[in-house]
């Protein structure tokens, strides 16, 4: 009998008869056991792997199941005749040879989206000891227990598995009635059916209605600061953007005439101002008068904690002229890309279509998922759970912040966002304070990614809240008064 050496690194929080199978399956498909030789025994097995022999056993009965192994009495495990081929195909092989020359993909190439101004956070920020970056949340907050639940609802077997099926280019209905009845009202927001359309999150949304809406002379008026990836979506279309900058009441309109506004009144992107009732009217009436639309991101129409935020533009439009887009998962877990669209039906109709040419529709099993977290009311006692949460985060950086950072002011009209905009003396360049709090374990956002234009002001920066435990935040925020203290 050969012996194998089978090491696992276990992971505490992940089932053992689950890393086990890993482990064997990953050897199998990879050719590591021979052809007509026994695999370990369960026994060997398990003293091996320091488990137990009820362990390896179960794991050799599922694979036996599975078809990737067959048990001979009396003389063990052995590959199934399907593997034996994986084994023979892992043999050394010389290298292809390449004849003639390969394509120059850099002149094939139509565009280049790598080479957009971004704003990108270290793949390890949950490594730091202070992340006080926006947009990742606190894993430890997830309801997983209830998540789970609705995974066994799913995948029961007494039910008819529709989630197995291919929609073509149709969503859940189940999930559609949930976003109708009990997200959009929030906002002030009434809808039938065919207005709202799922997709891969709020930036998705933005991408179907640049390559619907936008080509090289379309005019788009944004927000300055801004959302950096809207305005990367919409420059896919060769758009002529049009800042508009922002104060403290949100956009700031001059007379440039657009085709289409792109704004987020709920909490500027990344200001956080809340736009002002006058300056939703005065929107509204401007676009009114050129015959323009407004695209309404309410990104954090789910995770905005404040205690009466006011109605969504799309509740107060009356003439169709608002195109809604906003996400489910960021309060509850920004990897589940879930959000919507609420638009006139000739438009959903369309974006349906687009879909249909791009990925069909998002995961059905996800939409069945989701739709049962809403009806059983998990959805609505996490995101009170969130929002309070959320609240005490904000207070204490907010305290942290005036006792350490006084100078570092934030705009009026911010306040209860789900990040803090900074803007510190005209002497500090936010970009080298960045580079050393992240020295010292702080992670911060600089600022000057945000604005467009040629010369961006440099002494802005962002502080998120959700990614950090909340008793590191007053030390991390000491830690980077010290930052910068050393740069004056």
């Amino acid at each position: 009998m050969f012996h194998y050496l089978l090491h696992i690194d276990f992971d505490p929080d992940r089932r053992l008869q689950e890393q086990v199978r890993e482990v064997l399956i990953n050897a199998i498909l990879n050719g590591i056991f021979a052809v007509d030789t026994p695999l370990p025994s369960c026994r060997c097995l398990a003293s091996q792997l320091q488990v137990s022999r009820n362990t390896t056993a179960l794991v050799f009965e599922h694979l036996v199941n599975e078809g990737y192994l067959i048990s001979r009495p009396r003389s063990g495990y052995y590959l199934h005749p399907d593997y034996h081929l994986v084994t023979a195909s892992c043999t050394e092989q010389p290298a292809p040879e390449h004849n003639g020359i390969a394509p120059d993909w850099g002149t094939r190439l139509k565009m280049n989206p790598s080479q957009q101004e971004s704003l990108l956070k270290p793949a390890g920020w949950m490594n730091y000891r202070y992340p006080f970056i926006y947009g990742q949340p606190d894993t430890r907050q997830f309801p997983l227990a209830s998540w789970r639940s609705t995974a066994n609802w799913l995948h029961e077997g007494r039910r008819e598995p529709g989630w197995v099926i291919d929609h073509i280019d149709q969503d859940v209905p189940l999930l559609i009635e949930q976003i109708r009845t009990r997200v959009l009202p929030k906002r002030g927001i009434v809808a039938a059916p065919d207005e709202i359309l799922i997709t891969l999150g709020s930036q998705n949304a933005l991408y179907l209605l640049t390559r619907l809406l936008m080509s090289p002379t379309t005019r788009v008026g944004v927000e300055n600061p801004c959302f950096r990836e809207a305005i990367n979506t919409f420059l896919l279309a060769d758009t002529d953007i049009v800042p508009h900058p922002v104060d403290d009441e949100g956009i700031v309109l001059n007379e440039s005439p657009c085709d289409y506004y792109y704004v987020t009144p709920g909490h500027q992107v990344p200001t956080g101002i809340m736009m002002s009732k006058a300056r939703r009217t005065r929107l509204l009436e401007f676009a009114a008068r050129q015959d323009a639309v407004i695209i309404e991101d309410d990104y954090d129409s789910e995770s905005n904690f404040m205690l009466n935020p006011l109605p969504a533009l799309k509740a107060i439009d009356r003439s169709e002229r608002v195109i809604y887009v906003s996400s489910l998962s960021k309060a509850l877990s920004p990897g589940l890309r879930l959000g919507f669209m609420v638009a006139a039906p000739e438009l959903i109709d369309e974006a349906r279509a687009l879909r249909r040419l791009l990925y069909r529709h998002p995961p059905t099993n996800i939409q069945y998922q989701m739709a049962h977290f809403f009806s059983q009311g998990h959805y609505e006692t996490h995101l009170r759970r969130y929002h309070d949460d959320s609240a005490r985060r904000w207070d204490r950086l907010h305290q942290a912040l005036q006792r350490y950072l006084p100078e570092c002011s934030s705009l009026s009209g911010s306040e209860h966002a789900n990040a803090f905009w900074l803007k510190t003396p005209d002497y500090i360049n936010t970009q080298q304070l960045t580079w050393r709090a992240a020295h010292a374990g702080v992670l911060i956002e600089p600022g000057a990614r945000h604005f467009l234009g040629d010369t961006p002001p440099d002494n802005f920066f962002r502080m998120g809240f959700h990614a950090i435990n909340p008793d590191a935040i007053e030390p991390g925020v000491e830690v980077l008064q010290r930052q910068l203290a050393q740069m004056r």
